[in-house]
């Protein structure tokens, strides 16, 4: 069974690891896939065509989500292409960890700016669509370390707690009109970054959660089609973590 079948959907940063996930599970039910990438312009040019092989239409686009400009003409140069917006995946992100004493300015608003300023650039590009259609399913990636806090990580936490913050007073606005806006909260996610660590400290990792392993982009991808789809009609505002009991 397709649950996403027809819908539209724009995954930001998605060239790999989860936001690639996330496209592939998407057209997999069914789903038409609009993603964005930042460099990578073979990868996206691979996945392009592994999603047309899916029997779904699926085109990338070069675009920067912390650029409000930029985000605005990626939804118009989407509604263009594809006829309608119905889910937006909020996942383009990135680290510059360091202790508060070691963190540059730079590095604090370059992951504020990517992270969070993002969401909300992406947000107010399809939000007109989406009000006129009047549905739509939101969904923000962020992060147990948005709900827990991490040492070396002041910068990206932050980030991802504004973005938790952020869903929910969006919840709040455009529930009204049938637009859904909830976050995931991946755990310990295990992508090509996470193969480049030790592996006895990666294995320490695992040990410490519940369910005894690393997650993969496709345990958040799941979660992501449930909220896209009509299954969770009656589901706004939420956190779900996806962390194998780490935050129980």
């Amino acid at each position: 069974m397709k649950l996403l079948e027809g819908k539209n959907a724009i995954i930001t940063g998605a060239s790999r690891g989860i936001g690639k996930g996330i496209a592939e599970v998407f057209a997999k039910h069914g789903a038409n896939v609009a993603f964005t990438y930042s460099s990578s312009v073979e990868a996206a040019n691979e996945l392009e065509k592994e999603l047309q092989g899916l029997g779904v239409k699926a085109k990338g686009y070069k675009s920067n989500a912390a650029d409000f400009k930029e985000a605005e003409e990626l939804a118009k140069n989407v509604l263009e292409d594809f006829g309608s917006i119905d889910v937006l995946v909020n996942n383009a992100g990135v680290t510059k960890d360091n202790l508060l004493m070691r963190m540059s300015e730079e590095d604090f608003d370059k992951v504020i700016e990517v992270n969070l300023k993002s969401v909300f650039n992406m947000t107010k590009a399809v939000q007109r669509t989406m009000l006129k259609q009047r549905k739509g399913s939101i969904i923000n990636m962020s992060s147990v370390v948005g709900v827990k806090g991490n040492a070396g990580q002041a910068n990206y936490a932050a980030s991802k707690a504004g973005m938790i913050g952020f869903s929910k007073s969006m919840a709040l606005e455009l529930g009204s009109r049938n637009i859904r806006t909830n976050v995931i909260a991946p755990g310990f996610i295990e992508t090509e970054m996470t193969g480049k660590l030790d592996e006895k400290v990666v294995e320490g990792w695992r040990d410490a959660i519940p369910l005894k392993r690393g997650g993969t982009p496709e345990d958040i991808a799941n979660t992501c089609v449930f909220l896209a789809s009509d299954l969770s009609a009656y589901i706004t505002g939420q956190v779900i973590n996806v962390d194998g009991g780490m935050l129980t």
